[in-house]
């Protein structure tokens, strides 16, 4: 939240465009790293308990639940 304050900040005091950019990619890049934990985190948790469960529909579910967020991550890419 700072980090963006911060940005704003500099878009107001019509900072240079290459240290707005620079500090844009910089909260990037922060965002990426908690998408990496979150993402680390669910398939540690629930992708593993749904694997070791009994239910195929549900170690299905969560199988396509995977697939379609790479594929989501891959586009944004």
């Amino acid at each position: 939240e700072g980090q963006i304050r911060g940005i704003q900040k500099m878009i107001e005091e019509k900072r240079y465009c290459v240290d707005i950019i620079t500090q844009m990619h910089s909260v990037i890049g922060a965002l990426y790293g908690v998408e990496d934990e979150i993402f680390r985190k669910h398939l540690d948790g629930c992708v593993v308990n749904a694997l070791k469960g009994k239910s195929e529909r549900e170690k299905q579910a969560k199988i396509d639940e995977i697939i379609e967020l790479v594929a989501r991550f891959r586009k944004t890419a």
